[in-house]
């Protein structure tokens, strides 16, 4: 187990005050999605891993490393300290909404920066490809695209070769098109590196796409936790109508798509707004359900 969080904080929220209690455990190599409305806690989480965000009481542990006891959720002798691991000490990797990328630095300086001082640098050249930052490695952020920079956020976070990647809503300031890609390059490094990530998201594709596991947050409490098809689908899906397929066709007609899915012996054609088509490729699998007698399209993997 690589991850065990046990934690508690007041909350100011715009509803008012609220506890944010909550308590999970995360398998090595994992994907996890937070998901729920704002103020629910999940940037607050992240925060809280990273060392950035004080609790009331937690535990955290990392590889069998404690970043953190209060003492409340673990049995410590007399007189024992609390532990608290600066962030500069947590082996983490973190890439905001913002960006946060050092305006003075090129691409290959900001990895360059973040890489671990024994590391082999030739890392830095294998994520430089990895990302396909190659022919943009001695800009600076202010001649990058939005697409670019993103890109080079979470290159240096993966520098770090850290034991959890945190993503605050990495592809919210990013366009469909460019959502997709960056989604690739997510999904791409994180089964590469084997590395273990949390990633808030509001973005239902993206999270059936790229998640083992999420973890629906509401009012600063777990209220569902499993993988998105067991979290999302009954909720959210009429049981008049449900049969699983496969992409054999997308057509653009207009401003809409035609999909066309090879369920059983016979072919399925939904029409998707162009928002509903991002995220979906002909060989993939996909589930077909009615909702208020209107077909949606689900990706399955």
């Amino acid at each position: 187990m690589t991850l065990q969080l046990k934690v508690t904080k007041t909350l100011h929220t715009a509803s008012g005050i609220q506890l944010l209690d909550v308590n999970f455990q995360l398998e090595k190599g994992s994907l996890l999605a937070l998901y729920g409305p704002s103020g629910a806690g999940k940037t607050t989480i992240l925060r809280i891993l990273a060392g950035l965000t004080d609790t009331d009481s937690g535990y955290i542990s990392v590889d069998n490393e404690v970043w953190l006891d209060t003492g409340h959720f673990t049995p410590s002798g007399p007189g024992a300290r609390p532990t608290r691991l600066p962030t500069q000490s947590r082996s983490i990797g973190f890439v905001f909404q913002d960006f946060a990328l050092f305006p003075h630095m090129t691409v290959r300086q900001q990895l360059e920066f973040a890489l671990p001082k024994k590391a082999d640098r030739q890392f830095i050249d294998e994520l430089l490809e990895m990302m396909e930052l190659q022919e943009l490695q001695h800009r600076k952020p202010a001649l990058l695209s939005g697409g670019q920079q993103q890109r080079t956020a979470l290159a240096r976070a993966i520098a770090r070769r850290p034991a959890l990647l945190l993503l605050d809503e990495p592809l919210s300031a990013v366009d469909d098109e460019m959502r997709f890609k960056l989604q690739d390059f997510i999904g791409k490094a994180h089964r590469f590196y084997g590395l273990t990530t949390i990633l808030v998201s509001h973005y239902l594709p993206e999270i059936f796409r790229l998640s083992d596991e999420v973890i629906v947050l509401e009012n600063g409490k777990i209220q569902k936790q499993g993988p998105a098809t067991q979290v999302f689908l009954e909720e959210k899906i009429s049981s008049k109508f449900r049969t699983t397929g496969e992409i054999v066709d997308i057509e653009p007609a207009d401003i809409v798509y035609i999909i066309s899915i090879l369920s059983g012996n016979s072919i399925v054609k939904v029409i998707a707004t162009v928002t509903e088509r991002t995220g979906l490729h002909v060989g993939q699998k996909v589930m077909i359900a009615s909702k208020a007698f209107n077909p949606i399209i689900l990706p399955m993997g």
